[in-house]
């Protein structure tokens, strides 16, 4: 995956207590004032992965890290995914880098024994996530808009196809996935948790910097999120993060 990086860290506190769908903040370096939200890609013991792609300075520093070195994180923050007990079926959608929560809960997920199916998507075959990162229980379906592997167009052109069996869908991708998938009639009736990638100043719920329109109200995706139901979100009223 060109110009994405995986970094391990080990912070016992914070990966006890991690679940997917959960975030950290992590201070990338003196150049940079505002914290980066990561999600907490893997966990393994007293570990944690944090896997993403360089948009600016502050991602360009954490991808510089080597062994030994120190890096200032807090967290775990956010509220997670949530599997119902009676849900056997689960579809898994990344979109692009929104792989990244999404291989922690087909982890945990798998462990409790889940029948798990996940649509990948990226631009073309160089950017797709790798299949070792997933365990092998889990059934991987891909999608490259220049064809280069799997179904040729968008991963949302997969969903009408896989929308039927699963008895809940999880998602994570860039806003314009989001909004395709608030129009899918298949999905009306789903229950669907979409997490949001959005600029944050704090983490804590203290700026209001994240906040946004839900039909149940303004909501703060630090601290509501930043997992919530696809058909909660006013679509038309949110704006992309910028790098």
């Amino acid at each position: 995956m060109p110009g994405v990086h995986l970094l391990w860290l080990e912070a016992p506190p914070i990966a006890s207590k991690a679940k997917p769908g959960q975030f950290v903040m992590v201070r990338c370096g003196e150049e940079t004032l505002i914290p980066r939200p990561l999600s907490v890609h893997q966990v393994d013991r007293d570990k944690l992965a944090l896997l993403f792609n360089i948009v600016g300075k502050g991602t360009r520093w954490l991808s510089q890290r080597e062994v030994s070195d120190r890096v200032e994180i807090f967290g775990p923050l956010g509220n997670g995914f949530t599997i119902y007990p009676e849900s056997k079926n689960l579809l898994l959608v990344a979109g692009g880098m929104g792989v990244a929560p999404l291989c922690f809960l087909a982890s945990s997920a798998n462990k409790q024994g889940h029948s798990i199916k996940i649509l990948l998507g990226a631009q073309t075959k160089a950017q797709l996530c790798p299949e070792h990162l997933f365990q092998s229980e889990s059934k991987l379906v891909a999608a490259t808009e220049d064809g280069t592997a799997g179904h040729k167009g968008m991963i949302t052109d997969l969903i009408p196809k896989y929308a039927a069996q699963p008895d809940q869908i999880f998602a994570c991708g860039p806003l314009a996935m989001y909004r395709t998938m608030s129009r899918v009639p298949k999905l009306k009736n789903k229950r669907v948790q979409v997490s949001l990638e959005i600029m944050m100043g704090c983490g804590r719920g203290v700026c209001y910097g994240c906040t946004i329109k839900t039909r149940q109200g303004l909501k703060k995706v630090c601290q509501d999120g930043p997992v919530f139901d696809l058909h909660d979100i006013i679509w038309d009223e949110m704006q992309p993060p910028i790098d």
